[in-house]
């Protein structure tokens, strides 16, 4: 109440958008009457700094970004956060996962970092299923065997390609059950699967857990029959599918991932995918995307998506609204909504 009244007795607060708006023309018409909506005309980082140094947004509160905005900010990292005039109370990243922002330095300077939790998980575990059943029934290497016209000329049945597996029976091993881990889990259950088994830092609650069963990260590797990924990209996950591990799964193991690219080690993965220890994968998501190694993509047994896991009208229309009620709270009440984890004990 402070915080509004505050804000109330001088001029607009500022609001930095960096990114564009494509669907939430609405959202942000109305926080324009709240505050003043401003943007960078800066081209990349350097200019961008250039821009804070001269005090060209010292009265900015909040900073919106997109995932796409990084192509000209560059991280959100200590030496970005260091421009920051003492104005900037929260960076609201539009997106479930946010890499592309360290954590630290925002905690280190008292700005709030929120996130979009929840709204991502039917779209993400809509795809996640898409991968799931392409990849154990080889549908991809199939779909490319009709288009070089192989079911015309090839004798064997299907244009040649290799006989699927049903999920029936299978062990589905969730890595991560979150809000996407268990909306991947939800939509599994009509199909069959004998067991689903779960790996987090912290066992979930019996109401968030249901029928699923908490193992260690090496007891699902060792018991999955499919690999699912839905953990965040931190300094701690990165390259927790390596060499090692998938060493550790079943041999014909399919890999399954919407989470983000570089939790796996792609040239490990590329060595299993062209062995067989991996029988197939679904990817959503690449270590360096938009960059993938061209090997990877002509591997017959993988399942390519250029990042759609939430590329839906209505589910980044909600993705920006999110972010403009973020913004919202903040000036009203002080505080952001969904504010990430890391910083969820944090008084502002």
């Amino acid at each position: 109440m402070l915080f509004r009244r505050f804000y109330s007795a001088m001029s607009k607060p500022q609001v930095l958008r960096l990114g564009p708006v494509r669907y939430a023309h609405r959202k942000w018409d109305e926080l324009a009457k709240l505050a003043e909506v401003v943007q960078t005309t800066a081209e990349n980082r350097s200019e961008f700094i250039k821009e804070l140094d001269a005090g060209k947004w010292d009265k900015v509160v909040a900073i919106t970004r997109t995932f796409d905005s990084v192509e000209v900010t560059g991280r959100f990292d200590e030496e970005l956060a260091s421009h920051f005039p003492p104005s900037v109370k929260a960076v609201c990243h539009n997106g479930a996962g946010y890499d592309q922002v360290d954590i630290p330095p925002f905690l280190k300077r008292k700005i709030q970092v929120s996130n979009v939790p929840s709204i991502v998980d039917d779209a993400t575990a809509d795809t996640h299923i898409y991968l799931l059943l392409s990849a154990l029934r080889n549908f991809q290497h199939s779909h490319h065997l009709l288009l070089q016209g192989k079911w015309e000329t090839e004798t064997a049945k299907c244009g040649g390609a290799p006989i699927g597996n049903d999920p029936k029976g299978k062990t589905l091993g969730i890595f991560g059950m979150g809000g996407i881990g268990r909306a991947v889990r939800d939509r599994a259950a009509p199909f069959g699967f004998g067991k689903v088994i779960y790996h987090n830092r912290n066992r979930l609650s019996p109401d968030l857990e249901k029928d699923a069963e908490y193992v260690s990260f090496d007891e699902l590797l060792a018991q999955s029959d499919i690999v699912s990924i839905n953990i965040p990209l931190n300094p701690a996950t990165r390259h927790s599918i390596n060499k090692e591990s998938i060493s550790k799964m079943k041999d014909g193991v399919v890999i399954i991932n919407t989470a983000r690219g570089a939790v796996i080690d792609e040239s490990a993965l590329i060595e299993a995918l062209k062995s067989g220890k991996v029988k197939s994968c679904g990817l959503d998501v690449f270590e360096h995307e938009p960059h993938v190694p061209k090997e990877l993509l002509e591997l017959p047994n993988v399942v390519s998506l250029p990042h759609m896991g939430t590329h839906t009208h209505e589910t980044m229309q909600s993705m920006e609204e999110w972010v403009v009620t973020n913004v919202e709270d903040l000036l009203s009440k002080g505080k952001v909504t969904s504010i990430v984890p890391e910083l969820k004990n944090e008084s502002y």
